[in-house]
């Protein structure tokens, strides 16, 4: 299979960490897309993607698989390896609302913030902005922050004793957060504390 993406972009990272939970990194081509070039904007591209994002997923049958929660379902069902959507339906019903919790709290919620309250990708490509939704979202992506380090209080991950998608994702969000300038509050210990853990995981840390 083929991966379009641009590495060390946040989105991309969250597949990248899921191939290497998984073992099986050397089973995708990574194709780089010149995003700052606004490859992924052009017609060609939008035929495999019609979102105009990277990470976007190809299979040998030419099917595209695109967003990253599809694809590490896809990546998750496909290859062996303990699970990163749960193995039962409490376990992938909690397992997706943390993701679900994280996306849009914490790395969207960042991603808005970069791309309408700050220079974000250049004039280029950022066409259209709105500061005051930018901003908006900077003060949801606290508030989420804070809601993980009380969920972590409790809990060694996200959704549970088991590393997931959900760590994944909100993983992305603050390195996402660390690009757009987006400080994690001193205070919230158990988000350092687990941020430290993850950090140090194989999958990451490679």
């Amino acid at each position: 299979m083929k991966i379009y993406d641009v590495e060390g972009f946040p989105n991309p990272a969250r597949v990248r960490i899921a191939l290497a939970e998984k073992g099986a990194v050397d089973q995708a081509e990574f194709i780089a897309v010149d995003v700052m070039g606004g490859e992924h904007r052009t017609e060609a591209f939008k035929a495999k993607n019609p979102d105009a994002a990277v990470p976007c997923l190809e299979l040998e049958d030419g099917t595209h698989i695109s967003r990253c929660t599809a694809i590490t379902e896809y990546i998750d069902a496909a290859f062996d390896g303990p699970s990163l959507t749960g193995t039962n339906p409490q376990e992938r019903g909690q397992i997706s609302m943390m993701n679900l919790r994280a996306e849009s709290g914490l790395l969207d919620a960042v991603a808005t913030y970069f791309h309408h309250a700050t220079p974000g990708l250049g004039p280029d490509l950022e066409t259209y902005q709105c500061a005051e939704w930018g901003n908006k979202q900077k003060d949801v992506a606290g508030q989420t922050m804070a809601y993980l380090d009380a969920v972590l209080a409790e809990n060694a991950y996200l959704a549970g004793d088991v590393f997931s998608v959900a760590d994944i994702t909100a993983y992305a969000g603050l390195a996402f957060a660390d690009l757009a300038q987006v400080e994690i509050p001193s205070n919230l210990t158990h988000l350092h504390d687990w941020r430290a853990r993850m950090a140090a995981r194989p999958s990451i840390a490679a």
